[in-house]
């Protein structure tokens, strides 16, 4: 079983709270696009973690952590880590896309605990 968070561009938390149904995350138009300095932050950010590119495909660039098991997709629109790790590889997971909202510029969704992390 896979344990999945993504990180969006802060205006995606706000669309996601007015949106009136319950497929929000199902329409990639909803999400709101990176801006090429934020995506290439966050391309730089994970290298600096000790990920590494390990291709790039149509969805955007797949990275991967391998002390911890943990894949990151970042595309146009998110970045989306995963594992099937143990508990110490999600704590990880979780903790460094908590540390990537640092600059206000994202934001964290954890669907396995509640959706939207709250500072």
């Amino acid at each position: 079983m896979s344990y999945d968070i993504a990180l969006y561009p802060s205006g995606t938390k706000q669309r996601e709270r007015e949106f009136k149904g319950e497929d929000f995350f199902d329409n990639e138009d909803n999400l709101l696009p990176f801006t090429q300095e934020q995506f290439q932050y966050l391309k730089d950010r994970l290298q600096k973690y000790d990920y590494e590119l390990t291709g790039e495909g149509e969805a955007g660039l797949n990275f991967t952590n391998s002390e911890y098991g943990i894949d990151a997709l970042l595309t146009d629109r998110a970045l989306y880590f995963s594992t099937s790790g143990d508990e110490d590889d999600i704590f990880e997971m979780g903790l460094t896309a908590s540390e990537f909202t640092d600059t206000e510029e994202f934001e964290k969704y954890d669907p396995q605990n509640e959706g939207w992390e709250e500072i």
